[in-house]
């Protein structure tokens, strides 16, 4: 099996490629410290991405990002900034799309494959019951929109291909080390562990879902 990882130097993406690799796969890594890849940024991810050849059947985008725009998530609307938020939906929701559009040449037609974006439960509208965390909220919840968009678009030209939104848990990583308070965290490996028993029990019937690190449907 041939696998891509966007984001592979972060905490999860990291991970997932260890995990792959011990399964045996051949894993071709990107991330913005070794390659260049600013998410934000088209050209970047056209020339990250352009020297890739032949097809992979397990694609993960694993990029994101809590702050931006230097500001935390915010505690009330009065915190809000339009730096923010666009910086947020740059980062979380531009991103992964902009990925998508690169990549999409890479997914097989001829036989089953997987393409997982790690998106969040707080953008989950459904499930939100706390508010908060406007900026980052309302990126996650336009990535869902966007995985789900795709994912129509996908299967009428690749039918055994699937394409899903996942929410990995509260990780362990210095991604949501200030922020994970009472909510339990897993280590890495655990997390990539969870997210590939999940991919690997996808079936195209789940195209366009958003599913949680234990398989289970998160809300819209």
């Amino acid at each position: 099996m041939r696998a891509l990882v966007v984001g592979a130097s972060g905490g999860i993406g990291a991970a997932l490629c260890t995990a792959m690799a011990q399964q045996g796969a051949e894993i071709t890594r990107l991330s913005r410290s070794a390659d260049g890849l600013d998410v934000t940024d088209e050209a970047a991810i056209e020339a990250a991405t352009g020297p890739l050849s032949g097809t992979y059947e397990r694609i993960i985008v694993a990029t994101g990002a809590l702050e931006a725009a230097g500001q935390p998530p915010e505690k009330t609307i009065r915190d809000l900034t339009p730096e923010a938020l666009a910086a947020q939906f740059a980062v979380n929701a531009m991103g992964p799309a902009l990925v998508l559009k690169h990549i999409w040449r890479l997914i097989p037609r001829d036989r089953p494959s997987a393409v997982a974006v790690l998106s969040a439960r707080v953008g989950s509208i459904g499930d939100n019951r706390l508010g908060g965390w406007y900026s980052y909220r309302t990126a996650k919840a336009a990535v869902n929109q966007l995985v789900h968009t795709a994912a129509i678009e996908l299967a009428r030209s690749h039918r055994e291909a699937v394409l899903v939104a996942l929410h990995p848990g509260t990780v362990a990583t210095p991604f949501t080390a200030d922020y994970a308070g009472r909510h339990k965290t897993v280590p890495p490996a655990e997390a990539a562990h969870n997210l590939l028993n999940v991919i690997d029990g996808l079936t195209p019937a789940d195209t366009g879902r958003f599913f949680d690190w234990k398989g289970e449907p998160v809300p819209w």
